[in-house]
C-alpha cells in the first residue's frame, strides 16, 4: 500500500507549518481492489490518488480547518469532461446507428445509452469499439439518444435527431481534467485509525500511516 501512495507522489514538503492533528499520510482502506491514499501536509496543501478498476482519480490543492474537521478544495478547479455531436463517419467500412470517440478519433467503448423512436419503446444498450449499429429487422428511425459514460459518471443532455441526421449520432467525449476529482466542500473527520473522507459519491475511509 505504501508503495501505491508513492507512485501517487504523495511525498511530504515542509513550509509554514499548521498545527493540526490530521496532518500525515493515509492509505485508503476500502478493499483489496481499490489502493490510494491521502496526504494532509503541514503546508495547508493536500494530495490524494485513488486506482479502482478501470477508474483513477487524482486532485491537490488546499485544506482548512472547520471545528474538528478539515475540508478539501481541489485548486485549480478542475474543468469536467463534456459530450459533443460530431459528424457520424465510417467505422470499419460502415456508418454505426452510434458511435462515441474520443477527440482523435478514437472509438469509445462501454457508453450505456437509449434511444427513442416515434412510436415503440425505447433501445437501450453500450457501445463497442465499432460503436452500435440498429438491428437489420428495426426499420424505425432514432429520433433521441441519451449517453452516459458509466466508469466517471460522463453524461449530456438529450440528443435530439433531425432528418439531417439520418438517423445517426456521433458522440465525441472532451476529457478535459477527467479524473480530477472536485473536492469543494468535501470534509473529513478523524476516526480511531485514521479519517473517514464525507464526498457527495460517498463515504471514503483511510487508515493512517506510520503509527505502529
Amino acid at each position: 500500500m505504501r508503495t501505491l501512495l508513492i507512485a501517487f507522489a504523495l511525498l511530504a514538503s515542509p513550509a509554514a507549518a499548521q498545527d493540526s492533528p490530521f496532518v500525515g499520510e493515509y492509505a485508503i482502506a476500502e478493499g483489496p481492489d481499490v489502493g490510494g491514499g491521502l496526504l494532509i501536509r503541514n503546508d495547508g496543501r493536500f494530495q490524494y490518488g485513488l486506482a479502482a478498476g478501470a477508474l483513477d482519480e487524482r486532485a491537490e490543492g488546499r485544506w482548512e480547518a472547520r471545528g474538528d474537521t478539515i475540508c478539501l478544495t481541489t485548486e485549480p478547479k478542475p474543468v469536467p469532461p463534456a459530450m459533443s455531436k460530431g459528424t457520424p463517419g465510417e467505422i470499419d467500412g460502415a456508418v454505426p446507428t452510434i458511435a462515441v470517440t474520443w477527440p482523435n478519433g478514437r472509438t469509445v467503448a462501454g457508453v450505456d445509452f437509449t434511444i427513442g423512436f416515434d412510436s415503440g419503446d425505447p433501445i437501450d444498450g453500450y457501445t463497442q469499439y465499432d460503436g452500435w449499429t440498429m438491428p437489420d429487422e428495426d426499420t424505425r428511425i432514432p429520433r433521441w439518444v441519451e449517453v452516459r459514460e458509466p466508469i466517471y459518471g460522463i453524461t449530456a443532455p438529450r440528443f435530439v435527431l433531425t432528418d439531417a441526421d439520418g438517423g445517426k449520432l456521433h458522440v465525441i467525449i472532451t476529457p478535459n481534467d477527467i479524473g480530477v476529482v472536485d473536492f469543494e466542500g468535501a470534509c473529513a473527520k478523524r476516526t480511531e485509525r485514521g479519517l473517514t473522507l464525507h464526498r457527495a459519491e460517498g463515504e471514503m475511509r483511510f487508515v493512517r500511516l506510520g503509527e505502529d
